[in-house]
C-alpha cells in the first residue's frame, strides 16, 4: 500500500554483515554489509582477507569439526588492521563445492543484531549501573548510557580512550593493573572501591567496579567488561563510614564529658536530629550526689547530661543544659534500659495521655512543641557496668528508625561507651595520683639559719599535674640544710608513688648524716634490694637525683648527683656558673659510683636545683638549655639588689617555659645562702 494511503512503509531491515569463508580462513564471499564493517567496500573477495586467521576459521574444523552451528564473540580484523569485536553466528556450509566452508553472520559488539536490539538497547541505557567493553589493548570500545554521568571525575570512560594514554592528571595505573589481571587468569575482579574527584572539584564520585573477561568461542580472550556502580552516597556506605568516623571522633581525650560530646556530635545529623548523652553519676565522680536532690511529684534524678547535639540552634529540645540533672518518671523507658540494659526502640513515638509521656508533661509538652516522632534509647554497657543512656530523636526528618537504625546506634554506644570507661578509669587513677602527689611534696620549706627557700612545681600540660618530679629541703644539726630534686620517670600514680618512696628514704638517710655521696649511693642500693624482694625489673633510666649539703658555718656547698643535670649557682653580682659533679649513673643500677664536689660560696648566693623538664624541649637538647637557663638565672639575678626569693623563681620559670604548653613536670628549688 502506498504511503499516500496514511499508511508507512515499514522500515527497511538492515543488510546483514554476512561472510563465508574457507578451511584456511581466506574470505570467499561476503555481503556489502560485511564489506563495510571490516572496511573492503568494493574489494574483490578472491583477494586473500583473512578476518578471522588468529585463532578463527583456519581452525574452526578442528576445534569444531563436531557442530555444524555454534555463535559467541569473536574478533574480525578490518582491512586497515584494526580490531573490531563482533558477535558472530558461525554454519557450516553442506556441499561438494564448499568442503569445510562456514558462513559467518556478524553484528559488531556496539550495534547489536536487530532482534535483540529492542529488548538489550534500552536495558543497557536504562540501568543505574554504568557498563563498559575494554579490549585486550585496554580501549575502552563500547560504554552504555550511565557511564557519561561519571565522565567529570573519571574523563577516560568514553569511547576511543586508552588506559595507557590517560588525559593529564589521571591516574589509570590500579585499572591497568586490575584489567591485565583479569585477562590473564580470567578471574573476576569484584567490589573494588575507587574514588576520584574532578579537576574542577564539582564531581566527588565513589565507585564499585567489577570486572570480568569476554572470552570468544576458541577460548581466547577479547577483552573485560566492567561495571561501575556509583556508591557515593550508598546508605550502608554512609553507616560505615560514621562507624569508622566513631573510631577516630569519640574518645580523643581521656575526659568523660568530652568523649560524651563528642557522641553526641558525631551523630547528628547522620543518624538523628537530636541526640543526648546522659550518664549515671559513678561516672562523673566531681558532680554533686544525685541523691541528694529532690524528686518531683512525678519524676527522679538518675543521670546527669553530660553531651547534646541537636540541628536547631540553641538546642531547643533540651530540658536540662549540660551538667544539670536529668529526671525521668519511674515507669519510662530510660528506668527499663537502665534495669534491663536493653536498647528502647520506637519507631512512632507514642504521645497518647496513656502512654509514658503522660507521666511526664514537661518532656510531652517538648515533644510536641519541636515534633520529635521516633525514639531510641541505647544503654551505655562496658565491662558489665551501665554508665548512662544516649538518646536518639528525629524531628524534621520525618522517617521513622528502622532496626537498621537501632543497630547502627547500639554500634555507636558501645564504641563509646568503651571511651567513657577508659576516661572514667583515668580520671579516678589521676584523681588519687594527684592527691598522692600533694601529699608527698612538701607543703613548707624551712632553710632555719643557713639558707633562704624557694620553689616551683609546675605541672605538664599534656598529663594535668601528676608525674614523678619531686624536691625537699631537710634541716640538719649544726646549721646544715640538704637540699635534693630528683625525677622518676613516667606519669599517673605509679610514679607518684616511687616519688614517695625516694623522697622518704632520702630524708632517712639524711637523718644519718651521711655525706652527699654515700646517700646516693645508699639510696641506690636501697632500691636494687626493694625491686629483688618484690620480685619486679627496674628502669635503669627510672630515677635521678642530685643532692646537696650546705654548711652555713663554713659556706661550703657538697654535692653529687645520679645522672641529674648539674646545679647552678648564681652569685650577688648575678654571674652564674655549672659546677658538674663527677658523673653518676642513675638511681637502681646497683653500681653505686657516686663522688662529691665541694663548693665555696659567696654570702648571698643562690643554689638552684631543678629537673630536666625546666631546661630540655622537642626543639633543644640539655646542654643548650642549660645555657638559657644560665641567662634566665642571670637576668633575675641582676633584676634588683634584693629580689624576693619567691620572685626570682617565679621569673626564671617565666622566662625558660614562656605562656606555650609544658612537655614535662618542672621543679626548681633555690637556696640563698644567708650573710651574717
Amino acid at each position: 500500500m502506498a504511503a499516500s494511503d496514511g499508511i508507512q512503509d515499514a522500515p527497511a531491515e538492515r543488510p546483514p554483515a554476512v561472510v563465508t569463508v574457507g578451511r584456511d580462513g581466506a574470505v570467499t564471499g561476503w555481503t556489502r554489509a560485511a564489506q563495510e564493517l571490516l572496511g573492503y567496500a568494493g574489494a574483490d573477495p578472491g583477494g586473500g582477507a583473512r578476518p578471522f586467521t588468529c585463532g578463527g576459521a583456519s581452525d574452526w574444523d578442528g576445534r569444531f569439526g563436531g557442530r555444524d552451528h555454534w555463535s559467541g564473540l569473536l574478533e574480525a580484523r578490518r582491512r586497515d588492521g584494526g580490531m573490531v569485536l563482533v558477535r558472530a553466528d558461525v554454519a557450516r556450509l553442506h556441499g561438494p563445492e564448499t568442503p569445510h566452508s562456514w558462513s559467518v553472520a556478524m553484528t559488531a559488539v556496539d550495534g547489536a543484531p536487530e532482534p535483540a536490539r529492542s529488548v538489550l538497547e534500552p536495558l543497557m541505557s536504562r540501568t543505574p549501573i554504568a557498563m563498559l567493553i575494554w579490549d585486550t589493548d585496554l580501549r575502552c570500545v563500547w560504554v552504555n548510557a550511565a557511564t557519561e554521568r561519571l565522565l567529570p571525575a573519571f574523563p577516560h570512560y568514553r569511547v576511543g580512550s586508552v588506559l595507557t594514554d590517560p588525559p593529564p592528571g589521571v591516574d589509570t595505573g590500579p585499572a591497568q593493573e586490575a584489567l591485565r589481571k583479569v585477562l590473564a587468569d580470567g578471574d573476576p575482579l569484584f567490589d573494588q572501591e575507587v574514588h576520584r574527584t574532578s579537576p574542577d572539584g564539582g564531581a566527588d564520585i565513589t565507585l564499585s567496579i567489577s570486572h570480568f573477561r569476554l572470552d570468544g568461542v576458541d577460548g581466547r580472550p577479547l577483552g573485560v567488561c566492567s561495571m561501575a556502580l556509583d556508591i557515593s552516597h550508598s546508605r550502608a556506605r554512609r553507616r560505615l563510614a560514621l562507624l569508622r568516623e566513631a573510631s577516630t571522633r569519640i574518645g580523643t581525650a581521656l575526659d568523660v564529658r568530652q568523649t560524651a560530646q563528642e557522641m553526641a556530635d558525631l551523630a547528628v545529623p547522620v543518624l538523628a536530629d537530636y541526640v543526648t548523652v546522659d550518664l549515671a553519676e559513678s561516672v562523673l565522680p566531681d558532680a554533686e550526689p544525685l541523691e541528694r536532690l529532690t524528686s518531683t511529684e512525678v519524676s527522679v534524678p538518675v543521670f546527669r547530661r553530660a553531651g547534646v547535639a541537636s540541628i536547631h540552634d540553641g538546642v531547643p529540645e533540651s530540658l536540662w543544659p549540660i551538667g544539670e540533672p536529668v529526671f525521668v518518671p519511674p515507669a519510662s523507658p530510660f528506668m527499663e534500659v537502665l534495669a534491663s540494659g536493653r536498647s528502647h526502640f520506637e519507631p512512632e513515638l507514642d504521645t497518647s495521655p496513656g502512654g509514658w509521656l503522660g507521666q511526664d508533661p514537661d518532656r510531652a509538652r517538648i515533644i510536641r512543641a519541636t515534633g520529635m516522632h521516633t525514639l531510641i534509647i541505647v544503654p551505655l554497657k562496658a565491662r558489665g557496668d551501665i554508665l548512662g543512656v544516649t538518646v536518639f530523636v528525629r524531628t524534621d526528618n520525618r522517617t521513622p528508625f528502622t532496626r537498621d537504625d537501632l543497630v547502627l546506634a547500639e554500634e555507636i554506644g558501645a564504641r563509646a561507651a568503651l571511651s567513657l570507661d577508659n576516661a572514667r578509669q583515668y580520671t579516678r587513677e589521676h584523681a588519687a595520683a594527684l592527691a598522692l602527689q600533694r601529699n608527698l611534696l612538701p607543703r613548707s620549706l624551712a632553710g632555719g639559719e643557713a639558707v633562704e627557700l624557694a620553689s616551683r612545681y609546675v605541672p605538664s600540660d599534656m598529663h594535668a599535674g601528676v608525674g614523678g618530679d619531686w624536691f625537699d629541703a631537710i634541716p640538719l644539726d649544726g646549721g646544715r640544710v640538704a637540699l635534693v630534686v630528683g625525677d622518676v620517670t613516667g606519669h599517673g600514680i605509679n610514679a607518684a608513688a616511687t616519688m614517695g618512696r625516694l623522697r622518704t628514704a632520702v630524708r632517712t638517710l639524711a637523718y644519718l648524716d651521711l655525706p652527699p655521696d654515700r646517700v646516693l649511693a645508699r639510696l641506690d642500693e636501697l632500691v636494687v634490694r626493694q625491686a629483688a624482694e618484690d620480685g619486679t625489673s627496674y628502669d635503669i633510666t627510672g630515677a635521678t637525683c642530685v643532692y646537696a649539703v650546705y654548711d652555713a658555718a663554713s659556706r661550703r656547698c657538697t654535692v653529687a648527683a645520679a645522672g641529674h643535670p648539674p646545679p647552678a649557682i648564681v652569685e650577688p653580682g648575678g654571674v652564674v656558673s655549672f659546677p658538674r659533679p663527677p658523673e653518676g649513673t642513675p638511681i637502681g643500677l646497683g653500681l653505686g659510683a657516686y663522688r662529691a664536689l665541694t663548693l665555696d660560696l659567696a654570702e648571698g648566693s643562690v643554689i638552684a636545683l631543678y629537673t630536666d623538664g625546666l631546661i630540655e624541649t622537642r626543639e633543644s637538647d640539655i646542654e643548650s638549655g642549660i645555657g638559657r637557663l644560665g641567662s634566665a638565672l642571670s637576668h633575675a639575678g641582676r633584676s634588683r639588689a634584693a629580689l624576693p626569693l619567691d620572685d626570682f623563681c617565679s621569673t626564671v620559670v617565666r622566662l625558660m617555659t614562656g605562656d606555650g604548653p609544658n612537655e614535662d613536670d618542672v621543679a626548681l628549688l633555690v637556696a640563698r645562702t644567708r650573710t651574717a
